[in-house]
């Protein structure tokens, strides 16, 4: 699949059902050089990663959406199915510890910091 995406530059797919936290998060994102892919809950995230898996690489994903699954049980899924895409997972309800999260992702607590999302971003995307 073609895709518009230099191989220099990490995509993410960010999931907020939240759309003005989205918003915010992704411009914070595309600021900080990353291209966005975004969706508003774990159906629509995996359609997306259907379409173009290959080329995403972290996965920012809130725990607490409405839809078939919530952000913890996407994580397992894209964990199992797309091991080489990174995990980061927030959320303001559930506080996670390293190994209550796949695939050593990381956990950023609500509300976050466009600093702290950013060098997470960046530290996982050098480390995998």
């Amino acid at each position: 699949m073609m895709n518009n995406y230099s191989d220099d530059i990490p995509v993410v797919l960010l999931v907020e059902d939240e759309l003005l936290v989205r918003m915010a998060a992704a411009g914070d994102l595309e600021e900080a050089g990353f291209h966005v892919l975004e969706a508003a809950n774990a159906d629509v995230a995996l359609a997306v990663l259907e379409a173009c898996s290959d080329t995403v690489q972290v996965l920012f994903t809130d725990i607490d959406m409405p839809g078939s699954m919530n952000g913890l049980d996407l994580a397992e899924s894209v964990q199992q199915r797309w091991p080489h895409i990174s995990l980061l997972i927030s959320s303001a309800y559930h506080k996670l510890h390293p190994g209550q999260i796949p695939d050593e992702g990381r956990f950023v607590p609500k509300p976050y910091s466009s600093e702290d999302v950013v060098q997470h971003i960046r530290e996982l995307v050098t480390s995998h």
